[in-house]
């Protein structure tokens, strides 16, 4: 005689899992999960509900190249509390849309194509998912290893414009405070044939200059000379912004009683004896006084690579080291040399944040590993100065290997996400980070790809260089260490080289926090994740086109979708995903007896679906630019909503469970009876049997009551694997919080 069992699947927490888990009967998740979860959102309390519609907002006229991974990148622009804005990212082009703060309503208030100086934007569609942003006040930070900064500005509440980033100069303009780097091998010296002026020869005792040094700045001790002409690879013509000079250390002057003597002591000089040197700044010393010491001298003696002598005005009175902190103004081939860190040559910053009131920069195409940040509250002013706690840092992060820097990311401590591996530089409880505490840590050893990692829920979650896994970044107490598990691990299919991430923390009117990573085909794989609860789940997100690009502006989602307009035109359309809606691409239009006319929307040849408050009358093809319903319905409403229908389905893993004589895995059983629990339903089915909802009066105008609670479908069939698919037929409401099946074997 047939056995029967009931078998609980109270919730779906743990979401979607692989298909290579389909046998993991033996996990504490089996019954937790599904093998298939599309359309669909976990909550927080574990039940599916329909995922949210999609509202055009504009049409963009981007041609479409498919060789592109990513032509459209949309990001957030938040001003104020009621001054919000989504910034998308284009090939020569940014676009500024303004949400209006008292409508909501979203609309184009900018289109750049240039900046300030009128120099076409450098940001092109072969970059866009390599780019890093920062946003502070009403100033965007936009990096990328390709160009210098730019900062795309809000000047009022409806004008944007892009300026070029601008170093900080000191007050007699001789001093820019960038970054600076030794780039030439080590013992190559650099000789200038004069101390001050224009036309200055620099000279490397080997190969370094080439025609792309022109307008750059080199710095001879510290001095900064601008490139103004090529020569050939050792010579270069350039401008020197005040003069040439060496700060020598405190009291590097010596005196012998009885005698005009100095000896002075300067690292590597490279001077000869008859060079002239101006001293200046030099204090009295061994009874010589400054007057004395200071104004033009000539080498009188060469003792050694960092020590020489010179004759001052006068004898000494005693034996006594001092000066001060003279300068020598002099321009004596040295190893003592550098060249601005970023260019057109040495490549610029490729990550970028605010961190501690501070802007950081991390890995150019010439300094990979490289890490700078600004003085406090100065984030135009890079002067590492003399490594007071409020100087600029230079820093680089090594551990025996180079690193290219992709991600940094301002958390729980300052996290640098590079191509090969992982490292934090910790934030004290006592001070800011500083030149002289700062540490670079090395933690974990996977990399990661060019998608811009994001704090979530207690962690910061990236993909992984290899593009299938998604791992979270979170620090361990019990191992006084970051760690980064794969959080992808139990639906590691569902990871198809993401392109961007967005996070969405109680978005879409619902509690519950999500990750939403856009795909290489055009899916959305989403992770939700209640780390309190010890509770995490991914779905998938797919559409009749195709995903591009996603953020999220407070509680609301917008994306790019790609869609066919109906004859074969496709084009990228900015989408708001919201509960009013139920399609995706939809738009409101009004019907008379069952026409609307929809050509502003979609062309002839489009397929359509057409829902009305919680009415659904199917499907219908555009014709004469025109949707008729008229065969079904002849409908007379405004703000009825036409667009693309997309199929939901939920797949549970193959029901199983335990008999007296143990499993019943594999054999032959059925399940002939599924209970779902529903909640505000409207359109259900399980295993292809609908679940019918009458309007039970004969009040036509009222609208059909959803259902909430549980409902009963019968079913027939033997299989070794049984699952339950739930689906709907009809485009509407549906959660499911849910089920029991009821097995026969």
């Amino acid at each position: 005689m047939p056995t029967k069992i009931r078998v609980p699947l109270t919730n779906f927490q743990f979401g979607e899992l692989s298909p290579s888990m389909v046998s993991r009967t033996d996990l504490s998740v089996y019954n937790n999960a599904a093998k298939k979860i599309t359309n669909l959102l976990i909550k927080s309390e574990g039940g599916l509900k329909k995922r949210f519609g999609s509202q055009k907002i504009y049409e963009f006229d981007t041609t479409i190249d498919t060789s592109k991974t990513q032509q459209i990148r949309i990001e957030p622009f938040i001003f104020s509390d009621d001054e919000r804005y989504i910034v998308s990212f284009e090939h020569q082009k940014i676009r500024v849309f303004i949400i209006d703060p008292t409508t909501g309503v979203v609309s184009l208030t900018a289109t750049i194509t240039q900046d300030t100086d009128a120099v076409t934007l450098p940001i092109t569609d072969s970059i866009l998912q390599e780019i890093s942003f920062v946003q502070a006040g009403d100033v965007m930070f936009i990096a990328h290893s390709s160009f210098a900064f730019l900062l795309l500005t809000r000047t009022s509440l409806t004008t944007f414009e892009v300026r070029p980033y601008v170093f900080d100069i000191d007050a007699s303009d001789d001093i820019i405070y960038q970054p600076y780097y030794p780039f030439q091998p080590l013992g190559m010296t650099l000789d200038v044939d004069k101390t001050t002026g224009t036309g200055a020869i620099l000279t490397t005792s080997a190969d370094y200059f080439t025609s792309d040094h022109v307008g750059k700045t080199i710095r001879y001790q510290g001095n900064e000379i601008q490139i103004t002409a090529y020569t050939n690879a050792t010579t270069a013509v350039g401008t020197i912004r005040d003069k040439l000079e060496v700060h020598l250390d405190f009291n590097a002057f010596r005196t012998t009683e009885g005698i005009a003597d100095v000896e002075v002591t300067q690292v590597a000089h490279g001077l000869n004896i008859g060079d002239a040197i101006v001293v200046d700044h030099a204090g009295s010393v061994g009874g010589i006084s400054k007057n004395q010491l200071n104004g033009p001298r000539t080498i009188a003696d060469i003792l050694d690579d960092n020590r020489y002598v010179f004759v001052a005005g006068a004898n000494a009175t005693s034996s006594a080291d001092g000066g001060g902190t003279p300068k020598i103004e002099t321009h004596a081939p040295t190893i003592s040399w550098d060249e601005q860190a970023w260019s057109s040559i040495r490549g610029f910053p490729t990550a970028i944040c605010f961190h501690e009131n501070r802007l950081w920069a991390a890995g150019t195409s010439s300094k990979p590993n490289g890490i700078w940040a600004t003085k406090i509250g100065q984030f135009f002013n890079w002067d590492v100065g003399n490594g007071a706690d409020n100087d600029a840092l230079d820093l680089t992060a090594t551990v025996g290997e180079i690193n290219s820097i992709r991600h940094i990311v301002s958390n729980r401590d300052l996290q640098l996400f590079t191509s090969t591996s992982e490292f934090y530089i910790p934030s004290l409880t006592t001070s800011a980070i500083t030149p002289t505490n700062a540490q670079i840590k090395s933690q974990t050893p996977y990399g990661a790809s060019y998608v811009q990692p994001k704090p979530f829920d207690g962690s910061t979650i990236y993909v992984q260089r290899n593009g299938n896994v998604v791992r979270e970044y979170v620090y361990d107490d019990s191992e006084g260490a970051y760690v980064s598990g794969a959080l992808s691990v139990l639906s590691s299919h569902l990871i198809k080289v993401p392109k961007q991430l967005s996070i969405a923390q109680g978005a879409l009117n619902r509690p519950e926090s999500y990750a939403f990573f856009v795909n290489n085909d055009g899916t959305i794989s989403v992770l939700y994740s209640d780390r309190v609860n010890k509770k995490a789940g991914w779905s998938e997100i797919t559409t009749n086109g195709e995903f591009h690009s996603i953020c999220t502006v407070d509680e609301r989602v917008f994306a790019v979708g790609k869609y066919d307009l109906g004859d074969g035109t496709n084009k990228y359309i900015l989408m708001e995903l919201t509960d009013n809606a139920n399609l995706d691409f939809s738009g409101e239009f009004s019907f008379t007896a069952g026409v609307a006319t929809v050509s502003s929307q979609f062309n002839n040849g489009a397929v359509v679906a057409v829902v009305d408050g919680d009415d659904y009358y199917g499907e219908f093809t555009v014709a004469s630019g025109q949707v008729d319903i008229s065969s079904v319905s002849e409908l007379t409403a405004s703000n009825v909503e036409v667009g693309y229908k997309f199929d939901i389905e939920a797949i549970t893993l193959p029901i199983d469970a335990n008999a007296a004589n143990g499993p019943i895995t594999g054999e032959p059983r059925s399940v002939n009876k599924v209970t779902l629990d529903l909640y505000d339903t409207l359109s259900v089915s399980v295993n292809n049997t609908r679940l019918l909802i009458y309007q039970v009066t004969d009040d036509f105008s009222l609208s059909r009551t959803p259902v909430t609670g549980k409902k009963e479908f019968r079913l027939l069939g033997y299989s070794k694997d049984p699952v339950v698919t739930i689906s709907q037929s009809a485009p509407l409401k549906m959660q499911v919080n849910g089920l029991v099946a009821e097995v026969i074997f």
